[in-house]
């Protein structure tokens, strides 16, 4: 892609009637076809690929993360500047979408259209070079690290002495991080203030009392746990029969997966070979968004051609690349496990002073 983007940046005559814009080769941005009318070329850099990033719920890919090829990459150079920095931060689907209030845990990159609708990202941390002729130390504090980034905590000081001021000097930064993330998936929170999430950010109250604090901040935590560890949790026991004879990489390819019957959402017909059985009623109330997370699943991994550039995306290649056949239907019972496991956590939050 970047050899053919180099070849119309070099030959063109300065017009657009000048480029190819074969969308076979690449897809043609505003923003890359000035770039190339001005004659400027690009390297491929390696460092600039990576090999996670959530594109949709429990749906990761890898990417080529490059300020010119990724059009509008906003702030996410500052959140995961190359791939030695870790993070963790929620991403929630931003005021005036047409999806309900939604928001989840992520450890990659971004997409920032998460749910289809635009979705603002939270990091825990900031990363940043300092500017200061290269001082080790500058006024966001911390030593610059091997990369030459050092990291900003995104939880204020002035915020930490507002809770260690209502919930006693034992709250950390983490516990308000994780206290956040619990009182967002509160119902009572979201039915309270379902007309203001439309048209604002979220606003966080603080809870009744420090027990309660707490108890939102461990249900943060294991809400995290669950939704960045997805792939690593037991998978749900679904009744899954299977033939005997076929070889496994067919025995468990996914083409398109779809309900057997679409009002009650019992079995999941995976393929040809196999109809998962026993899906819990439980597992359709944990929503992100328009589509429960299994229905993210359902959309995501199929065998599926781009229109305008041809290419397939088959998330059986995914599966290949990990050495894993059985990647996709696992992972419908782990996002089933984690589907269950949230709607029982959110069940078990407190109240909150909302009146």
């Amino acid at each position: 892609m970047i050899g053919f983007y180099n070849q119309q940046a070099l030959t063109n005559d300065g017009t657009e009637e000048s480029l190819d814009l074969d969308a076979t080769k690449i897809s043609w941005s505003r923003n890359i076809r000035r770039r190339a009318l001005n004659g400027v070329t690009e390297e491929f850099i390696p460092d600039h690929l990576r090999s996670t990033a959530i594109y949709r719920p429990f749906c990761k890919q890898a990417v080529y993360f490059d300020p010119v090829f990724n059009s509008v990459p906003g702030k996410n150079a500052t959140y995961f500047p190359t791939p030695h920095h870790g993070n963790l931060g929620f991403g929630v689907i931003e005021s005036g979408a047409r999806a309900p209030f939604s928001l989840l845990m992520q450890n990659a990159l971004p997409d920032s259209k998460t749910y289809v609708d635009a979705a603002q990202f939270f990091p825990r941390w900031t990363y940043e070079k300092p500017t200061d002729d290269g001082a080790l130390f500058g006024a966001a504090g911390g030593v610059a690290d091997e990369w030459g980034y050092r990291r900003v905590d995104n939880i204020t000081d002035a915020i930490l002495s507002v809770y260690t001021a209502k919930f006693g000097p034992g709250v950390s930064k983490d516990d308000i991080f994780f206290y956040v993330y619990g009182v967002l998936h509160s119902t009572q929170y979201r039915e309270a203030f379902a007309a203001d999430l439309k048209r604002m950010l979220p606003r966080i109250p603080l809870a009744a009392s420090t027990a309660d604090f707490h108890t939102f901040a461990e249900a943060g935590r294991r809400l995290s746990d669950l939704h960045v560890g997805y792939e690593q949790v037991k998978p749900y026991p679904l009744h899954e029969q299977a033939p005997i004879g076929v070889d496994e990489w067919e025995l468990y390819r996914v083409t398109k997966m779809k309900w057997q019957n679409k009002e009650t959402k019992k079995e999941l017909i995976y393929n040809s070979h196999i109809t998962l059985g026993d899906i819990p009623a439980e597992a359709h109330e944990y929503m992100l968004g328009s589509r429960s997370a299994l229905e993210w699943l359902i959309d995501r991994y199929q065998v599926k051609t781009d229109k305008a550039s041809g290419i397939v995306n088959d998330p059986n290649d995914w599966a290949r690349e990990h050495n894993d056949p059985r990647y996709i239907i696992d992972l419908a019972k782990r996002v089933t496990r984690v589907s269950v496991e949230t709607v029982r956590i959110v069940k078990t939050l407190p109240e909150l002073p909302l009146n």
